[in-house]
């Protein structure tokens, strides 16, 4: 099972930018999918994850919107009103992917795609 990224880039401030990512391979169900990132010198941190509940970062309330399609398999996250702050390697997360055989993956990660934001 993969997750493959799709979008980013370089935007000024206040720009948008989005990202998506498309699971593929043998699975039968995904629990929750959806974005962590990792500025340089900083820890990996939550961006949104839709599963049994929606978790939105406060940092990116009101500006980040995330959707997901689960019978394509997919997540996506709409970058608005971009900051600074926001630039960041951003990476698709799937949780919970259940495998035809009855197995698990506990967390799978792509691989990051690169968002710029300059002021």
């Amino acid at each position: 099972v993969q997750l493959v990224e799709s979008g980013g880039g370089s935007v000024q401030a206040g720009g948008s930018l989005s990202l998506s990512c498309a699971a593929s391979g043998s699975f039968v169900s995904i629990k929750a999918m959806g974005w962590y990132r990792q500025a340089p010198g900083k820890q990996r941190e939550l961006v949104a994850v839709s599963g049994e509940n929606l978790r939105l970062a406060d940092s990116v309330k009101g500006r980040f919107t995330i959707s997901r399609d689960n019978t394509k398999n997919t997540v996506h996250l709409q970058m608005n009103s971009l900051k600074p702050d926001d630039s960041a390697v951003y990476y698709c997360y799937a949780r919970g992917v259940i495998t035809p055989e009855g197995g698990e993956w506990l967390e799978l990660w792509g691989q990051g795609t690169l968002v710029t934001v300059s002021s």
